[in-house]
């Protein structure tokens, strides 16, 4: 399989997982308070959206390589 049809079926799915969850979470370590050798540290949950318009693209952009990918090898 060639590299071109890798990148494709990859954006296909992250396009497909995009649209399915919108979204995904990640924990961030945060330092609080620091006084010395003392360091208080707190757990912040971050969410970062993935709009419709990017896993509809991801989804275009993967199947046009797929297509034009497999004409030219």
């Amino acid at each position: 399989m060639n590299p071109i049809r890798l990148v494709a079926i990859a954006l296909i799915v992250l396009g497909v997982l995009g649209l399915a969850y919108g979204g995904f979470s990640y924990t961030k370590d945060t330092t609080v308070v620091k006084i010395g050798p003392i360091e208080l540290s707190a757990k912040e949950k971050q969410t970062v959206n993935v709009p419709m318009w990017a896993g509809i693209g991801a989804i275009v952009v993967g199947g046009l390589l797929l297509v034009l990918g497999s004409k030219k090898g």
